[in-house]
């Protein structure tokens, strides 16, 4: 029973996901003429500075994560963790929330790191991360507003997200969710220090995809339209958090998007925000495909993958006697 019960919930995460992306795409291909005159105005040069916006807030969520693991008695060096962590985060790209988080408890299992531990730093990771792009993107809020009247719930959420991510009560409630899951608590308590620096790490991050959002943004409406340093460098932490409460549909597919060019057209045409979304999606994949490439180079030559784990148990049985 309750392996048809996962089944049909898989399928109807796909199904939804398959949905969007065909909704996006059929917005995409009516309104082509006009994108992709905007889309011809990215030059190599405003592609590699996003780029290079991206990839530092990429690495600077690892470092966040790094800093909750080595709190509860994980230190894994950069390497190791980089392996972990962004081959981990292809998990992301398939339909559901915890594909991440299970990949990453699967590798560092491999380093004696326990899957708890893991799984734990990898919902309070996300916990965090949206809560911190929820206050990156609170400037971009009335932005939102002017082209959608949905958008006003956020002034009233954000001050129960901030009361829930305070430290002694977000160790209550891993507690208490550890406790449901009849699983072992952990040896000890997140510290404030360390939810303090993942916070100051992660709203960092936002700020550089803002950045990279910005920096598209300019090329293709031009520096001069007004609201727009405000609405390219908070929309992405605005869209990419509620992006990623978006558990069914992968990555966020077509919520960040939309919410992004919602936001971006109270300074810019729909198709020029349109187009800075396309970009902006294609960037991040880019950077997130090849930073889990090198990750995953670095942990097959480690055996921190399954099959470099099973080579490597092969080899010892050869060489036992």
């Amino acid at each position: 029973m309750r392996s048809s019960r996962a089944w049909l919930l898989t399928v109807v995460r796909v199904v939804v996901a398959l949905l969007v992306l065909a909704v996006v795409v059929w917005g995409v291909a009516r309104s082509w003429p006009e994108i992709s005159v905007d889309l011809r105005r990215v030059d190599a040069a405003t592609l590699a500075l996003s780029t290079l916006f991206a990839a530092v807030g990429t690495w600077l969520t690892l470092l966040g994560w790094r800093v909750l693991l080595a709190d509860l008695g994980s230190p894994l060096h950069l390497a190791p963790a980089a392996g972990v962590f962004f081959v981990g985060q292809l998990g992301k790209y398939l339909p559901g929330s915890v594909w991440s988080v299970l990949a990453q408890a699967d590798m560092a299992a491999r380093l004696h790191v326990p899957r708890r531990r893991t799984g734990v730093v990898g919902l309070v990771a996300i916990g965090l991360s949206v809560l911190t792009g929820i206050l990156v993107g609170l400037p971009a809020v009335p932005h939102l507003l002017r082209s959608s009247s949905g958008g006003g719930w956020l002034l009233l959420a954000l001050p129960a997200i901030a009361v829930v991510c305070w430290p002694p009560l977000l160790n209550r409630l891993i507690a208490l969710g550890l406790r449901m899951l009849r699983r072992e608590p952990l040896e000890h308590d997140l510290s404030t220090r360390a939810v303090l620096v993942t916070v100051a790490l992660f709203v960092l991050a936002w700020l550089c995809f803002g950045a990279h959002t910005l920096v598209l943004a300019r090329t293709i409406a031009g520096p001069g339209a007004p609201g727009l340093t405000v609405a390219a460098l908070t929309g992405y932490a605005l869209a990419g958090s509620l992006g990623m409460l978006t558990v069914v549909l992968p990555a966020g597919l077509g919520a960040r998007e939309g919410i992004m060019t919602l936001v971006l057209a109270s300074a810019m045409p729909v198709s020029a925000g349109t187009a800075v979304a396309i970009v902006s999606r294609f960037v991040i994949t880019v950077v997130d495909v090849l930073a889990a490439g090198a990750g995953w180079a670095y942990a097959r030559r480690h055996h921190l993958t399954a099959s470099g784990a099973a080579g490597l148990e092969q080899s010892d049985a050869d060489q036992r006697p």
